[in-house]
């Protein structure tokens, strides 16, 4: 997705709203977010009525209608209020939650989404529908962890594994760029991978740990020459949970950024096991940047 993923500053804010309170935060979010890059918010509910026409009568499908087109116009007021210049469009979907978002984020949109919610969005919990437009987004997505209102960190997060990061990397420092933030560059890595290599041999084990902290060098040291301005964090660590880990770096994050490479073999569209917990259960906003498959003959 290198090529066709525009830089954080270009990119137009779309986010779904179903009435819940976490779908309420994420809108605010992505109203910060829209005028942060002097771009535009486009707020969209998904009433599925399509899908429910064979069984639901007139009356009640123009009842989802009206309270939809009521639901966008007080969340376009709300935004509006905070932000009196950000220019803002609603959108009502008579199709489903999933297919809605994808299409209105377009080729360059970012989505956001709230971390669980209702009504349109039916049950818009990272593990249905928020899952489904997560992994099958070709567009950047963020689901709003917590309600947004904690003190800024001042520090944007990345997962680094190796040098195929060098995209999200970047993608994480423009997002650092924006919000006037340092970038932290975190590779977590699980020796229980390298049991095989290891035999047992102490030499061994801190051979592979140099190789691990040769990737996240090499990615650094990358950033650093493209962004002279930016600070720059890069930290290694080794446990049996790279999630775990993950998930306690977002407690001094305002953003974490994460990469959507998935190992070779997978079948569908799908997050992988960290971004899956990181998903559920990070402290701050996830950002999730689609990839491409590396090409045949790569790691």
């Amino acid at each position: 997705m290198e090529g066709t993923i525009r830089t954080p500053d270009t990119s137009s804010v779309v986010v779904g709203v179903d009435g819940s309170k976490p779908a309420r935060a994420a809108a605010l979010w992505a109203a910060d977010e829209a005028s942060r890059r002097g771009r535009p918010l486009h707020i969209l509910y998904a009433a599925d009525t399509d899908n429910k026409a064979l069984y639901l009568s007139a009356e009640m499908i123009e009842e989802v209608r009206a309270a939809g087109r009521a639901l966008l116009d007080g969340t376009a007021r709300a935004v509006t209020e905070e932000h009196p210049d950000l220019q803002v469009t609603t959108e009502f979907s008579r199709r489903d939650a999933v297919s809605s978002l994808h299409a209105a984020g377009g080729v360059y949109g970012t989505i956001v989404v709230g971390s669980r919610g209702v009504g349109g969005f039916n049950s818009l919990m990272l593990g249905s529908t928020g899952l489904k437009a997560a992994a099958g987004a070709r567009t950047p997505v963020v689901v709003v962890r917590g309600d947004g209102g904690g003190a800024e960190s001042g520090t944007v997060l990345t997962a680094v594994r190796d040098e195929h990061d060098l995209v999200c990397a970047r993608y994480a420092a423009r997002e650092a760029e924006l919000r006037k933030a340092s970038l932290r560059l975190l590779h977590v890595w699980n020796l229980l991978e390298s049991v095989g290599l290891v035999v047992g041999q102490l030499d061994t084990v801190d051979e592979v740990a140099q190789e691990h902290a040769r990737h996240l060098t090499a990615v650094a040291d990358q950033i650093r020459e493209e962004f002279p301005a930016l600070t720059v964090q890069s930290d290694a660590e080794k446990s049996i949970s790279v999630g775990g880990v993950l998930v306690e770096a977002t407690q001094h994050a305002d953003l974490l950024v994460m990469g959507g490479r998935r190992n070779r073999g997978f079948i569908g569209s799908t997050l992988g096991r960290a971004t899956h917990t990181l998903v559920h259960h990070a402290h701050c906003p996830v950002l999730l940047i689609p990839r491409t498959p590396a090409p045949k003959g790569e790691p």
